[in-house]
């Protein structure tokens, strides 16, 4: 059972006495992952930095425990909080495990002198982000990529209890992304760990996070669950998203379809028809499809990209009014290509599309 009250938010932030967002109000568990999302230049780095105690609030304050942080002293708060924002380090001649070691600092004293207890944290910080093998490598010669990665060992070497991360994936690839998110998760289950940071990723934040802070302009936009933030034409406002579309149900985004009258008609279905309807779109020709089930994994990339979806409720037979109105678009088609090499026993419809295209000559490629 993760505690009742652990983490809160309270608080305005800005610069220079400026307010830029108000009333941030959040109350966090022990071990959840709070996501923060939005358009560029919104204001979520600054919430982050205010959090950490690199940016003076304007108003309020952040509790951890039910004591502000700001009555803490720097050692007690280096215990509590790790920070790894996006600004690259630089660490001229030091090696990737003495980049880790400088985690530790906070427990080493005066004289900042690793004990062994210490040194067995740093070799398990660095197995558990997979960057045990950069050990001995200077951490100026290494990527990006290995930077982050090497820079999260640091942060979970200090054993805190909460970790402000600020685009943490930015540097990553996707095996890494994965791998990177992975650990956190692994780290709030076994240490109970807090985590507070900002995603681009959406789809990422969507299955990381415990709630989801959506932040534009002055105010906080929408807290929730991520089941919550992600609904059908949320994410397409809270960007301004005026090209394209974004489809939160199944995470897509996709390109602005191609207006006009349909040239060509696509007989797809249970996801054969993607990468065709993409590549008609790269190549700047309209297209009509179906008959497709409202279920169908085609079908949320065929709403995006189509001129017109010939569409039937799922688990239901198609009726005749639908199968006719599928053959005028057919009809008034230039072309047809089938995606399909076979179909199940509800998609007789299609089936018999396909043997009218190929009796009146239609059909170009399969």
């Amino acid at each position: 059972m993760r505690d009742s009250y652990f983490f809160t938010l309270d608080m305005c932030v800005g610069y220079h006495g400026k307010p830029l967002i108000r009333d941030i109000g959040i109350t966090l568990q022990k071990g959840e992952i709070l996501t923060l999302i939005g358009p560029n230049g919104a204001g979520k780095s600054t919430i982050l930095k205010s959090i950490a105690g690199q940016l003076e609030l304007i108003g309020g304050a952040v509790y951890l425990d039910q004591r502000t942080l700001a009555g803490m002293r720097r050692e007690e708060l280096a215990k509590k909080m790790s920070v790894l924002f996006t600004e690259k380090i630089r660490a001229e001649l030091l090696t990737c495990e003495e980049v880790v070691e400088s985690g530790r600092y906070p427990y080493t004293g005066r004289f900042g002198l690793l004990s062994a207890e210490d040194h067995q944290i740093v070799a398990e910080a660095m197995e558990l982000v997979h960057v045990a093998e950069l050990r001995d490598r200077l951490f100026d010669e290494i990527s990006d990529g290995q930077k982050q990665r090497v820079m999260l060992a640091r942060a979970m070497a200090g054993h805190p209890k909460i970790l402000i991360l600020d685009e943490p994936t930015s540097y990553l690839d996707v095996k890494y992304k994965l791998e990177f998110l992975s650990v956190l998760q692994e780290m709030r289950k076994k240490k109970g760990l807090t985590v507070i940071m900002s995603l681009h990723e959406l789809e990422l934040a969507e299955r990381i996070s415990d709630k989801i802070l959506c932040v534009k302009g002055a105010y906080v936009e929408r807290l929730g669950e991520p089941c919550e933030i992600f609904q059908p034409g949320y994410i397409q406002s809270l960007f301004d998203i005026r090209i394209g579309s974004y489809d939160e149900e199944n995470s897509q985004l996709e390109l602005e379809a191609v207006k006009g009258t349909p040239e060509v008609f696509v007989i797809a279905g249970g996801g054969s028809g993607k990468n065709v309807y993409r590549r008609l779109q790269r190549e700047d020709i309209s297209f009509a499809t179906g008959i497709l089930f409202s279920n169908d994994v085609d079908t949320p990339v065929a709403r995006a990209l189509a001129s017109e979806v010939i569409e039937a409720e799922a688990f239901e037979p198609v009726d005749e009014a639908l199968f006719e109105h599928a053959k005028k678009i057919m009809n008034e088609c230039q072309t047809v290509i089938c995606c399909r090499h076979r179909f199940g026993s509800l998609e007789r419809a299609n089936k018999e599309l396909l043997a009218y295209a190929k009796a009146v000559g239609k059909l170009v490629e399969r």
